[in-house]
């Protein structure tokens, strides 16, 4: 047989087993949007059973074997060739789980999560505690499981980023701190812009047919994706022709679903350019969680947030909503830029960001070591937000309960938002010195270019390369501090006028 027909072989096996993880996909896309109260119990047993399938199909000894043979093929592309060596990676990794386990961590993560719901809804963390003890218990042996050199954490935050470590990310953090911190009590010692008028009434029909609007504007295709409600904002997709983002809805607060929308909507436009002949292979699939999270923090800061998005969609927003009438794009783009210590990380500023993402870090982090457990979360959250941030934590539903991440079972994936951040600002960098026109074609509403440059340097290049070395490629150095700390500075200057 030959290597082609072989690696024929390899691609259908590959994609029988993306077919199952994208159908239990699907249920956990209905778990979170439309599926009733009754359906929990069964539901957790239906998406253990795919899980488990899913597991089984990739732990195939044939498919270990014929994976060791392609490894050593000659007559495949180079292409061809990083899937193997990615996918064999993958298997080797997967052989460490037992059925067993997946079947028990995937049961944890649907009870898990309705814990999570009834807390939120009840604003009492003691409803998820035990549901979320027992999962992070399961983290715990995953951090086994897997495997380490230093430090537990290491082992999910790898699974995340690719080459990430508590180590780099430690350093990280203090120099983010050390840098975010002065340009904090500069931004905090002048004049406060006027945001009152972003906390009217708006209408929710009015808000989401306005999201709808921004999210065609910005690219996404409805003809190969949707866009539903959810108790938290989410992006998935089933394959790059069905791609699905919830938002929320405050009727009281304008900011929260329309730069959600474009958040999501980052995300979104990442997996509908992915290479869709790659459907099941490593080469269809995103780099990493943070350039990822890259692509939803370029849309909804660098791109949303800029004056001249504002300038272009000011009469959008008035359309819909008559009571901004006397509102300038100035004005809206000093208000949805309006720096304020707060309680909630999906609507802080691009400034504190960054100390929810470390709160965050930090217990689970402690979690991993096992220095903490689930009963001590509330009052370390309430302790570093007061610390790090000055804020008094009122109740658990604006404190510990806010985030769905965890009752995902997700520890590790918190710190690609900073990740991702940093990313953008660089790339966006890079986007515009390769374009000087750039801005005014964002002040006009036309996206050609953003779409180019990303599909060229991005997207068509699938998990081909870690976030590191795509970064390298991209802008040809390291991810740097600098890039953000500029891009910050500048904005926060133009509205806050200190020196």
């Amino acid at each position: 047989m030959t290597s082609q027909q072989l690696y024929e072989q390899y691609t259908a096996q590959m994609r029988k087993i993306a077919d199952v993880k994208y159908a239990l996909a699907v249920l956990q896309w209905d778990q979170e949007t439309y599926m009733p109260s009754g359906g929990v119990a069964m539901r957790a047993q239906q998406m253990a059973t795919l899980s488990e399938i899913a597991h089984q199909l990739f732990a195939d000894k044939n498919l270990g074997i014929l994976l060791q043979e392609l490894s050593a093929a000659e007559g495949l592309t180079e292409l061809q060739q990083r899937n193997i060596s990615l996918t064999l990676e993958d298997y080797r990794k997967n052989e460490k789980y037992s059925s067993s386990f997946v079947r028990e961590l995937s049961e944890a993560v649907s009870t898990s999560y309705h814990a999570w719901i009834d807390a939120r809804k009840q604003n009492d963390f003691a409803v998820f505690e035990t549901s979320l003890d027992h999962l992070i218990r399961l983290k715990k042996e995953e951090t086994q499981v897997l495997g380490f050199e230093d430090h537990p954490y290491d082992a999910l935050l790898n699974e995340f980023e690719k080459g990430a470590s508590v180590a780099w990310l430690d350093e990280l953090f203090l120099d983010l701190q050390s840098s975010l911190k002065p340009l904090l009590l500069k931004v905090m010692d002048s004049p406060v812009p006027e945001q009152a008028f972003l906390h009217q009434h708006f209408d929710k029909d009015a808000q989401w047919r306005l999201g709808l609007d921004l999210l065609k504007q910005m690219g996404f295709d409805f003809e190969r994706g949707r866009q539903d409600l959810s108790e938290h904002p989410f992006t998935t997709n089933f394959n790059t022709g069905d791609v699905r983002v919830t938002t929320r809805i405050d009727e009281h607060n304008l900011a929260s679903m329309t730069w959600s929308c474009l958040h999501e909507g980052g995300h979104a436009l990442y997996e509908q350019g992915l290479p869709s002949g790659q459907y099941g292979l490593p080469l269809g699939e995103y780099c990493s969680i943070g350039i990822h999270e890259s692509q939803s923090r370029l849309w909804e800061n660098c791109i949303g947030r800029s004056l001249p998005f504002l300038d272009c969609n000011i009469s959008l927003f008035q359309q819909y909503f008559p009571s901004l009438k006397q509102v300038s794009s100035r004005q809206l783009y000093a208000a949805v830029n309006g720096v304020k210590p707060s309680l909630i990380r999906t609507e802080a500023d691009e400034l504190t960001y960054h100390f929810h993402i470390l709160i965050r870090y930090e217990i689970e982090k402690k979690l991993m070591e096992g220095s903490i457990t689930a009963k001590d979360i509330p009052s370390l959250w309430n302790d570093l937000y007061k610390d790090l941030l000055g804020v008094a934590v009122p109740d658990d539903k604006n404190g510990c309960l806010q985030d769905i991440h965890w009752s995902h079972g997700s520890f590790g994936y918190f710190p690609t938002y900073t990740l991702g951040s940093l990313y953008a600002a660089q790339f966006y960098h890079y986007m515009q010195s390769g374009n000087p026109g750039l801005l005014k074609e964002v002040g006009r509403g036309d996206y050609t270019s953003v779409h180019q440059w990303l599909q060229l340097n991005v997207y068509q290049y699938g998990r081909r390369f870690t976030g590191k070395e795509l970064c390298n490629k991209i802008t040809g150095a390291s991810l740097q501090l600098g890039y953000f700390m500029q891009y910050l500075t500048a904005k926060y200057q133009d509205i806050y006028h200190f020196d």
